[in-house]
């Protein structure tokens, strides 16, 4: 059952930072005259985001999964509700979910990290 769940999280997570991903390329992009502001704007966007999924993963074993985009997608997929429902289930789905989330995490700062090497080194050459 952990294999499911881990594939869901996964789709959500990566949904939900493609979609900030996209705000900040868009934003970079209209920033590109200043090609040290863009990154620089781009690496700022990207660890505010690294911090919102290492948030998303304190708060994951407190809140009720049941109204978490996961939860849908696992009852979407065919999952009895009652099974899902069971105390066992929604601690090992919010530990699965924060395990995935911190994950991510670490990924995204590695990106804002790259970002700001960036940043920094075209400052240095301008």
């Amino acid at each position: 059952m952990q294999p499911v769940f881990e594939a869901y999280a996964d789709l959500s997570i990566r949904r939900a930072c493609a979609f900030v991903g996209l705000a900040t390329a868009t934003l970079m992009v209209a920033l590109s005259f200043d090609a040290v502001l863009s990154c620089r704007s781009g690496a700022q966007l990207v660890a505010l985001l690294a911090v919102g999924l290492v948030m998303a993963a304190w708060r994951a074993p407190h809140r009720n999964l049941r109204h978490s985009e996961v939860y849908a997608l696992l009852i979407d997929s065919g999952l009895p509700r009652g099974r899902l429902a069971t105390t066992e289930m929604q601690a090992m789905l919010a530990e699965v979910l924060r395990e995935r989330l911190l994950w991510h995490a670490e990924r995204v700062s590695l990106i804002a990290l790259g970002l700001w090497g960036l940043a920094l080194l075209l400052w240095m050459l301008s």
